[in-house]
């Protein structure tokens, strides 16, 4: 997911985002304490993505 993707969404569907990746982060940190994630650098990613878009959420709320 990149930020100029990000940027053209509207708040709600940013906010939606954002549950949707701390869900995601959930899971992928449940599946690695039991041992079933294989891919380790998906909750790297995952961690990334969520920065991204607080701060695209901080860009907007900061021009109004």
């Amino acid at each position: 997911m990149k930020a100029s993707e990000l940027r053209e969404k509207a708040g709600p569907e940013l906010k939606q985002a954002l549950l949707t990746l701390r869900e995601e982060q959930f899971k992928a940190k449940m599946q690695n304490a039991s041992g079933q994630l294989g891919a380790n650098h998906q909750i790297k990613q995952i961690r990334r993505d969520i920065a991204r878009v607080k701060t695209v959420i901080r860009q907007i709320a900061g021009e109004e």
